[in-house]
């Protein structure tokens, strides 16, 4: 059984760093009004939880759950990527990936789950064991194993700590159970490289036996989705940081 609303919506103001105070000035509220929704002393309205949450920055998925616990409908829609409603998305994902041949990227969901990628990402996984790739492949798993893609990563202390250091960030703003376990795992007791001058941390990935591909990766979202899984997903596309990575890249077939 779920918590009650009250409880979720106390939870999430103390992951924000936020007093009752400071929250009720935020939401325009009493701070009185606030204490009594919090102890469930006094049940929250669907319009009091979405804007408390809003300015909790209350992620979609979660959001509805407090609704649920407050015992309203949920406000958020959730469907698959390939219903119908998703059509215009789901096409919108895969013209991205396409344009973004010759070089590698991939959709992932809330959990780093792999959603789809392009040819190019698909060309770098190609040779490695398939019992890594049946699905449900998870991104930072198979960066991280040692039948996947980590005895190939040259710099695997600085790739492994650019991941902690963004899955914490995740963890923080979401509290996604699944996401901590992944930190557990990129942190891994390792102790944390000596600082880069770098300006990004680079993924120096061996390819074969000669080729070693330097990419750097930026992340996209949708803007303001209403849809929750439209709001749980992340681009990540990887550029060349070197121009025999970009000559590499451009003369596969």
């Amino acid at each position: 059984m779920d918590a009650p609303a009250g409880t979720l919506i106390r939870e999430w103001r103390v992951r924000r760093h936020l007093s009752q105070l400071g929250l009720a000035d935020r939401a325009e509220v009493s701070s009185r009004h606030l204490s009594w929704i919090e102890t469930g002393r006094s049940r929250p309205t669907a319009a009091m939880v979405l804007r408390l949450c809003s300015h909790l920055d209350v992620p979609l998925r979660e959001q509805n759950r407090v609704l649920l616990a407050a015992g309203h409908a949920p406000a958020h829609p959730e469907h698959r990527l390939g219903d119908p409603p998703m059509a215009e998305a789901n096409a919108a994902l895969e013209a991205i990936l396409r344009a973004h041949q010759p070089y590698p990227a991939l959709v992932v969901d809330r959990q780093w789950d792999l959603v789809t990628a392009n040819d190019a990402l698909y060309a770098l996984l190609g040779d490695l064991d398939e019992e890594l790739l049946a699905p449900p492949v998870n991104v930072i798993r198979l960066s991280l194993h040692p039948r996947g893609l980590a005895p190939r990563i040259l710099n695997l202390a600085e790739w492994r700590a650019h991941l902690a250091e963004r899955l914490r960030r995740e963890h923080e703003a979401s509290g996604e159970a699944a996401i901590a376990a992944l930190l557990e795992l990129a942190r891994d007791g390792r102790t944390a490289p000596a600082p880069s001058s770098s300006l990004v941390v680079p993924l120096r990935l061996r390819v074969g036996t000669e080729a070693v591909l330097s990419l750097i990766s930026t992340t996209t979202v949708f803007g303001t989705p209403r849809e929750v899984t439209l709001s749980e997903l992340a681009i990540e596309a990887f550029y060349p940081a070197d121009e025999p990575t970009r000559r590499f890249l451009q003369g596969r077939p």
